[in-house]
């Protein structure tokens, strides 16, 4: 889970960005103290800021000035301010995007998971290789195989199951499932989702391992670790 800091001072606004944020699974801090924006900066360590450019005692520039000399944190400028002098200085600042208020929220969450994929998913090495059931799956071929042979999956199935490990013995909800897949540009439907699924556990039924992705009426899908039974 993203920590996202939301440096603005319109309590209303900042309520409602929040929320929005929440709901997309992004953990999002306020500040309480606008005199000490770094002191709480440094204590939340967030994965990316958003600041506003009108705020109590210093503007957002001052802000990101004090933020750049300590961290390559992204920073994106959320503002009513249009002069495009203003954006021309956020951008000098070290700014990674900029954002004038009003803004549709679909703009504002695409920005951010955009470039929350380019600092941190890309350029961050992941671990490819995965134990569950006694089988290793390499996330990065695509592959699972164990003592019975091995099996090839789709980017759709890789990516579900992957979801389903990382979450072992929890239902992940079908809503969950097609929210990740579109985070990730992979737009399915709800009915894209069920075909996707059963193909998968199809596969790894030649490994003995179809079992133990159990669907939850009503609920969702839940990977079980051998021997282990959800009823």
């Amino acid at each position: 889970m993203f920590k996202l800091l939301l440096i603005e001072d319109d309590a209303t606004l900042f309520q409602e960005i929040k929320d929005r944020l929440s709901s997309w699974s992004y953990e999002v801090y306020g500040i309480m103290d606008f005199s000490n924006v770094m002191q709480e900066f440094t204590a939340i360590k967030p994965d990316l800021v958003i600041i506003d450019i009108q705020l109590p005692k210093f503007d957002g520039f001052h802000w990101c000035r004090m933020i750049r000399a300590h961290s390559k944190v992204p920073i994106v400028f959320l503002s009513s301010r249009d002069h495009p002098t203003d954006m021309v200085m956020s951008m000098q600042l070290g700014a990674d995007d900029f954002i004038q208020k009003p803004f549709h929220f679909d703009v504002l969450i695409a920005k951010i998971q955009a470039i929350l994929r380019r600092v941190y998913n890309y350029n961050t090495e992941e671990v490819s290789l995965k134990t569950w059931c006694g089988a290793a799956i390499d996330y990065e071929k695509n592959l699972v195989a164990n003592e019975l042979g091995s099996i090839e999956l789709t980017k759709n199935e890789i990516f579900i199951l992957k979801q389903l490990i990382e979450q072992k013995n929890k239902i992940v909800s079908r809503e969950a499932l097609i929210k990740s897949l579109w985070e990730d540009e992979r737009f399915v439907s709800d009915n894209t989702l069920t075909v996707n699924v059963n193909r998968l556990r199809k596969k790894l039924d030649e490994l003995g391992l179809g079992r133990y992705i159990e669907t939850k009426v009503g609920q969702g899908y839940i990977a079980i670790e051998e021997g282990i039974s959800y009823a």
